[in-house]
């Protein structure tokens, strides 16, 4: 959320359709005696405010401020149980849970038999679908109806319950030890990004080891083999290894395709490992790949049969457009992309209390680094001022360092000498305080700061002199990652062919894909 201080009930009246703001009154109006509820005064009242203020809402009448909290918390509720109950998000997931609830008040009333029914019709639903976690709490209710009333309707039934609890259990117990697996790596790569040095490799490589299950790829389920290859996908984002990135992206994306109906029961996963196979392929350069993926993206994404709600919408718009970005980077064609930047700009505004921080600024780098591709570079230190002061950015440490590094060379650019001795110092501390000082922008950093004792006539020589220098480090296992946010050689050799950095990348892009 990119204000955390926002009401939530006010967010989440706010983030309401029409549809279902009319059902919602159609649900609270069925008895009389809501009609001149206070909630309904007070939902009524903040569907009109544009910004959330208490004082507003004191002054109505509507209620004092000492009942204002348990108001709100009913009005919450309310909503929540209108939105249950309607269609849109009636969902394999929500209709099984509802029929653990028709059994378990079926159970509680003593109609034994009519539970049981309900519950093992669930149970294979929920089975076929992989929601094992339902499953499971289904047959230990089931356990619980037969040791209270022994139906004898099918022979051995205690053991059957008991093997298949098990088998249950095991499934989820593996899932969880993954999923947990693969949240430990992705939480490592949003706080530092990739790994810096051999130590970091080896540490690295040791915990996955160490906390990655044995396992048998042919037991394991939908969802286990999931969670594997997120693990996978994590750990060699980690390591830098990006063709095992693609390799384990591609299998995420394969098992849904696999398993189809999976892609509607978990469109947010199935969003997510699209996205993945996209920066996958755009760090290996495969831009013939990229745009198969991205275009059949798009076409799922659009059909009227993909699942429509709140969430998706959010992850739809901040993953095609920023991998629409990444073609235009891909291909050189810098300002063809220019068009996205208010797209994103909307969609940001839109979207922005379902969007994090993190991935806002993320899009904003993206956005500076297309203006630096065309080259206006004021506009693009515009952009990458809303990242260097972020003071509550608190991830990806690498994002704010190349934002800042780009900085330094748009001040350049845009001739802006005074800023750059500022920028350079503050630069050079924020490394030194981030321990993230690598070789890549040691000679930037040393080269922009002698740009005042080069005359004219020997700038060439000094731009060939980077060149070479920084080439070194293109291949190499942890200095590489400078390239992977910033394509200083594609600017270097713009400088020393005198072309601008869209030609070059084009050039680039063509040799690759011939």
């Amino acid at each position: 959320m990119t204000n955390a201080h926002k009401d939530a009930l006010f967010v989440l009246v706010k983030s309401l359709s029409k549809s279902e703001k009319r059902q919602f009154k159609l649900y609270v109006g069925r008895l009389g005696v809501n009609t001149d509820a206070k909630f309904i005064a007070l939902f009524n009242l903040m569907d009109k405010m544009k910004d959330y203020n208490e004082k507003t809402i004191l002054a109505s009448g509507i209620v004092k401020k000492s009942q204002l909290s348990n108001l709100k918390a009913h009005l919450y509720k309310q909503i929540l149980i209108s939105l249950r109950l309607n269609p849109v998000n009636q969902n394999i997931r929500v209709q099984i849970r509802e029929q653990l609830d028709f059994a378990t008040i079926l159970y509680q009333k003593g109609l034994y038999k009519q539970s049981l029914k309900i519950l093992d019709k669930a149970k294979n639903v929920a089975i076929e679908n992989e929601e094992k976690n339902i499953a499971y709490e289904i047959v230990e209710l089931e356990k619980i109806i037969e040791t209270q009333y022994i139906t004898r309707s099918i022979p051995d039934r205690a053991d059957e319950l008991a093997v298949q609890a098990k088998e249950l259990s095991a499934h989820n117990v593996m899932a969880s030890k993954l999923s947990n697996l693969s949240l430990q790596l992705y939480g490592l790569m949003l706080k530092v990004g990739y790994a810096r040095s051999d130590e970091d490799i080896t540490n690295i490589k040791h915990y996955f080891e160490k906390q990655l299950p044995k396992y048998n790829i042919e037991k394991l389920g939908f969802r286990e083999k999931l969670w594997l290859y997120k693990a996978h996908l994590w750990y060699s984002f980690l390591i830098q290894d990006f063709l095992s990135c693609y390799r384990y992206a591609n299998k995420w994306v394969d098992l849904f395709y696999q398993h189809k109906d999976m892609i509607y029961l978990n469109p947010v996963f199935f969003l997510k490992g699209n996205h993945y196979l996209l920066e996958s392929l755009f760090y290996v350069k495969y831009k013939s790949q990229f745009k198969v993926i991205l275009n059949n993206l798009e076409d799922i994404v659009e059909s009227k049969d993909f699942p429509k709600n709140d969430n998706i919408a959010s992850l739809a718009f901040l993953y095609t457009n920023s991998n629409r970005l990444n073609l235009h980077f891909l291909e050189g064609t810098f300002e063809k992309g220019l068009y996205l930047v208010k797209i994103i700009e909307y969609g940001i505004n839109k979207h922005k209390d379902r969007i994090d921080a993190h991935h806002i600024m993320l899009l904003y780098y993206k956005i500076a680094c297309l203006y630096f591709g065309m080259g206006d570079n004021k506009l693009c230190i515009q952009y990458l001022k809303k990242i260097i002061n972020n003071k509550n950015l608190k991830m990806r440490e690498d994002l704010l360092c190349f934002a800042r590094v780009l900085s330094l060379v748009a001040h350049y650019e845009a001739g802006m000498d005074y800023h750059l001795e500022v920028q350079l110092k503050s630069t050079y501390k924020f490394l030194l305080k981030m321990d993230d000082l690598h070789e890549v922008q040691k000679e930037m950093i040393k080269f922009l700061r002698n740009l005042g004792n080069i005359y004219p006539s020997e700038l060439r020589n000094e731009f060939q002199k980077l060149h070479s220098e920084l080439k070194k480090y293109e291949d190499h296992p942890y200095e590489k990652r400078a390239f992977l946010y910033l394509d200083i050689i594609s600017w270097l050799e713009s400088h020393l062919e005198n072309k601008t950095v869209a030609q070059i990348i084009q050039e680039k892009s063509r040799i690759q894909n011939r």
